[in-house]
């Protein structure tokens, strides 16, 4: 494997805080700065690109494969593990020793034998980590599921008994009323419908599948649910466009928010037109009489080739149409009014997770406040989403943080008793902790950090899973 170090021109999500690991390990009785709140006893998973083997061509971001660092809390200790998800692929790549398959920016087809089992990209299943009914799932939006255990060792693919027909989201959202999972998988190449969308109940069992008619294939990263709907939004990015050499992005197609019960069918959905934009994470909906509320973070368009140059990447904190957006949409009229609520640049977007699709009035985000505007961000956000007010807490432009999730104080009743986890890296000493912010004072920073003994490598999502 040659040396990321000693090829310059490799891309910047291959250096700095973006470079990946190349070992697994278990750690005890970390160091740890101030104090672990006592009611915080679980572990915190999250998953990220972190590429085994030196990529053949242009690097994108997405396509490393997963890898699962887990932060396991108890009684004020801490324990930290690490494990690459063992998908198929990459089992094939590490028989011969080498990368086998192209990416975003480098597509090529792998080897026909490879294809054949394994599709035209290779599963990394890297973006996000999630429990339901006693399974760990890693998850990419572009296959099934890979199961892993508690100890992140890989089971290998997991369909639901033969039950999933193609691709699930890696954004699943859990029903803290029912425990049901909702997702869907859209697949933009293979042709109509694109898009399907399913329920599995609180054992794990696929119960419900809707196909779902879109005029042509598009990304869909996220989506939202409700008490008893979930939502879809149809924005111009069209991928199939992208392989005949056209840009990816088509804002003369317009965009939509689908509405369908969570049971329901095709022929169920109720179609709301918006102006064209573009929402990589959503924060949460819900019902309030003839109306759904939905918010997500915005952005005026899309370009997944993250190597623009700085200043490129800056204009992001000045574009018009920025910013944590709500979206309210009248079932009876057919009406949908667009609102934005923030303008403070920001994504990966969390709350409390029991009240997901239910009113609420806290949100967390993660965002630049010192220095200059780039893909990463430095600083928290937590959005008071019935004043319109904000609270920040700037870790400073030398750090890099990724998602801030919530995990719910266990003995607490009110939305924010808790407190907001986060990985952050400081960049001159290449060095990690999980820094753990009370959710009733976020601006008075971190009341413990978790010394990593490694840098944990910029990465993607993940999810506090405490203790029975």
């Amino acid at each position: 494997m040659t040396a990321l170090e000693d090829r310059p021109e490799i891309s910047p999500f291959l250096q700095g805080e973006y470079a990946p690991v190349y070992d697994e390990i278990d750690s005890r009785d970390l160091r740890i700065t101030g104090q672990i709140p006592a009611a915080l006893s679980g572990v915190y998973m999250r998953n990220g690109a972190n590429p085994q083997f030196t990529p053949s061509g242009r690097y994108h971001w997405f396509d490393g494969d997963g890898m699962v660092h887990a932060l396991s809390l108890d009684g004020g200790t801490a324990r930290y593990r690490n494990r690459w998800v063992a998908t198929p692929g990459l089992g094939h790549e590490r028989t011969v020793g080498h990368s086998l398959f192209g990416g975003i920016l480098n597509f090529a087809f792998p080897p026909e034998e490879l294809m054949a089992e394994c599709g035209i990209f290779k599963n990394a299943a890297n973006t996000n980590i999630v429990r339901h009914a006693g399974r760990y799932l890693a998850l990419w939006e572009g296959g099934f599921p890979v199961e892993i255990t508690a100890d992140l060792e890989t089971r290998g693919l997991f369909d639901y008994d033969g039950r999933l027909s193609g691709a699930m989201t890696a954004h699943p959202k859990w029903c803290p009323e029912t425990g049901e999972l909702i997702f869907f998988g859209y697949d933009p190449v293979a042709g109509p419908p694109f898009l399907r969308h399913h329920v599995a109940d609180s054992n794990g069992v696929l119960t419900h599948t809707a196909d779902i008619e879109l005029p042509r294939g598009v990304m869909m990263h996220d989506f939202l649910t409700t008490r008893n709907y979930s939502i879809f939004f149809d924005f111009p990015a069209v991928i199939a466009a992208t392989m005949a050499g056209e840009s990816m992005w088509q804002p003369d197609l317009g965009a939509r928010i689908g509405v369908m019960p969570r049971h329901g069918t095709n022929a169920d959905v109720k179609w709301f037109s918006i102006d064209a934009c573009f929402v990589f994470h959503f924060l949460n909906a819900w019902e309030q009489g003839d109306e759904i509320v939905a918010y997500g973070c915005r952005m005026p368009s899309i370009d997944l080739d993250f190597e623009a140059g700085e200043s490129d990447i800056a204009d992001l904190g000045t574009l018009e149409g920025v910013g944590l957006t709500k979206w309210t949409m009248n079932l009876v009229t057919g009406t949908v009014h667009e609102q934005m609520v923030n303008d403070l640049r920001s994504d990966f977007p969390r709350l409390h997770d029991d009240l997901l699709g239910l009113p609420h009035r806290y949100g967390y985000a993660s965002t630049t406040l010192d220095g200059p505007m780039t893909i990463g961000f430095n600083g928290i956000v937590r959005y008071d989403l019935q004043t319109g007010s904000d609270l920040t807490y700037a870790f400073g432009e030398g750090t890099s943080i990724g998602e801030a999730v919530f995990a719910a104080d266990p003995t607490g009743s009110a939305e924010d008793d808790g407190w907001l986890m986060v990985f952050a890296t400081d960049k001159a000493s290449a060095t990690t902790d999980l820094c753990i912010l009370d959710g009733h004072d976020l601006a008075a920073g971190p009341v413990a950090r978790v010394h990593i003994p490694r840098r944990v490598p910029a990465g993607f999502h993940g999810n506090w899973m405490p203790n029975p």
